[in-house]
């Protein structure tokens, strides 16, 4: 099914100090039908952890583009904000984002996902940022889903081959 199509976009995804195991690629190809199939490839990814009264859970993990265009770690306890928000041309509520992707769900600490979106091309995606968070997307929460903390960065980039 995907061995015709082309990546148009990249992103190798760090991980920052909080996590700094955490490694990986995105990929953004273009769909024949229109939109955009993304391909994540990540590994590193720490152990699922439930919630408890005093913290969040650790995983499933918060899976998003940020406005920005670099991953400067910045404040280690509070790292990458300078990837900004989450990617939303539109103007949507939390949980309509164009870049408001499916949480990643990792085993052993490898998460592998591939999923269609007709939201944007991988042409519009190009100098933003993907961002794995600490904790699952919970879909409602304005603005960003209460997702945690920041743990890995990757700058999308066009591909050249």
């Amino acid at each position: 099914m995907f061995s015709d199509i082309k990546p148009r976009a990249f992103a190798h995804v760090r991980g920052g100090p909080l996590r700094p195991e955490i490694t990986g690629t995105v990929w953004f190809l273009t769909a024949p039908e229109g939109g955009t199939y993304v391909a994540a490839e990540i590994k590193g990814l720490p152990p699922y952890s439930p919630a408890s009264p005093s913290r969040p859970p650790i995983g499933p993990f918060g899976f998003h583009i940020h406005e920005g265009s670099c991953c400067v770690v910045g404040d280690v306890n509070n790292p990458f904000l300078s990837a900004g928000p989450h990617y939303n041309p539109d103007g949507q509520p939390h949980g309509n984002h164009a870049g408001d992707l499916p949480n990643l769900f990792g085993m052993d600490g490898t998460a592998v996902m591939i999923f269609f979106t007709n939201r944007f091309k991988p042409a519009d995606v190009v100098g933003k940022t993907v961002i794995i968070h600490e904790s699952p997307d919970d879909g409602t929460t304005q603005p960003s889903g209460n997702s945690g903390r920041r743990l890995a960065c990757g700058e999308i980039l066009e591909f050249r081959n």
